[in-house]
């Protein structure tokens, strides 16, 4: 594809697409100062601790826990590890599928995310909940959903 094939965007459409590749950059770095300074979290690991907390008895296999914290196998393998080695996760073969893993949320895993929800919550809507109007959120969650979609037909 050469440079004549190409569809170039509009004034609208650069400055749309400049304003979202703002906030992919500058967002995961403010979630995950706030999370690191009040609750020694990283948002991924908060959000896995998260996720688990709200799962059925508190255990995922990996693979769901990947698919629902929008991360890679791999990504979540590491981080699994480094809860782990705090006590904050364990991992054990699916009792069903002895070839598949679960994560378990332990006691003090729940604890640190309970204690960590309501400070991220307060910056999440201080950031994003309280900087746009409820059609807007609607809007930014369909077209989140959307791309997310998007994204993964592509892989």
């Amino acid at each position: 594809m050469g440079p004549d094939d190409v569809q170039w965007l509009s004034e609208q459409e650069k400055s749309a697409w400049l304003a979202l590749t703002a906030l992919l950059t500058k967002l995961p770095g403010a979630l995950d100062s706030q999370l690191e300074r009040d609750a020694g979290l990283t948002f991924f690991e908060y959000m896995v601790l998260g996720m688990l907390a709200e799962a059925p008895e508190q255990r995922l296999r990996m693979s769901e826990l990947a698919a629902t914290t929008n991360g890679s196998l791999s990504r979540l393998s590491h981080v699994a590890r480094r809860l782990e080695n705090s006590g904050l996760v364990t991992r054990e073969p699916d009792p069903a599928d002895r070839r598949a893993t679960v994560a378990i949320l332990t006691d003090a895993g729940r604890e640190r995310v309970e204690q960590a929800a309501p400070g991220h919550v307060a910056h999440a809507r201080e950031l994003v909940v309280d900087a746009a109007s409820p059609d807007d959120l609607a809007a930014f969650g369909r077209v989140g959903a959307q791309i997310v979609a998007r994204i993964g037909r592509l892989r």
